[in-house]
């Protein structure tokens, strides 16, 4: 962690699984002042160091010039199809409303940016919804950011307020096949959501000379251990 005593960050995806944990652990985190959390809805607790910032579309409306500007940002937004209901809803959301948000950080003084997306991401990908990460990790990586974390996370685990079914699924079969799962196989073992966060936060505020960096889940371990 950076030992700056007045780190500004601002988040998008809060009341998400990921996000959730990301928003307590730094509520927790000595040498971060200010947070800024884009919402679509209040959240469920306040903190001294905690503004909320609502608007349907997570945009920031005005700013007070008082106010000071982040310097470190974190989206952990996402859909799935079925929550989605179409492919172009989810497109909606995985790609255009992550990209929207990320320039939205930029204009505010964001210059490093941590974001969420999959295992598997890439623009050649079969699959529409890891077209979508692929797309989103691009178009980001074009911003101009000084440096871009992503992190890809194989099957997740932590307590959703509406829990996934096609994620329990995972996790059972997960869990019988782990003495298997080595390698790249690795990276399909369930990780927990909190780890995840932790892991956008070490590499984020990381002493790095890199624009670019890719963690998929054995490197977020990889990561923590060292930290542990």
């Amino acid at each position: 962690m950076n030992s700056s005593k007045d780190i500004c960050v601002i988040t998008a995806g809060c009341t998400g699984l990921i996000g959730n944990e990301l928003i307590k652990q730094m509520l927790e985190q000595q040498p971060i002042a200010r947070i800024y959390a884009l919402s679509r809805r209040p959240l469920p607790f306040f903190h001294s160091k905690l503004n909320v910032i609502e608007h349907p579309q997570l945009r920031v409306q005005q700013w007070q010039d008082e106010d000071p500007r982040p310097e470190y940002g974190f989206i952990c937004l996402g859909t799935t199809l079925k929550q989605a209901g179409s492919k172009q809803a989810l497109e909606s959301v995985d790609y255009q409303l992550v990209c929207d948000v990320a320039q939205e950080m930029k204009l505010l003084g964001v210059t490093k940016l941590a974001v969420v997306s999959s295992y598997g991401a890439s623009i050649r990908s079969l699959s529409h919804y890891l077209r979508c990460k692929g797309r989103m990790e691009l178009t980001i990586e074009r911003m101009g950011f000084d440096r871009v974390v992503f992190v890809r996370p194989g099957p997740l685990k932590g307590l959703r307020e509406q829990p996934r079914k096609d994620e329990m699924i995972v996790q059972a079969i997960a869990r019988m096949l782990k003495p298997i799962m080595f390698g790249r196989l690795a990276n399909f073992q369930p990780i927990d959501a909190s780890d995840v966060a932790q892991a956008m936060q070490y590499g984020l505020f990381a002493h790095s000379n890199k624009k670019l960096e890719i963690l998929d889940s054995v490197k977020m371990r990889n990561e923590l251990n060292r930290y542990r």
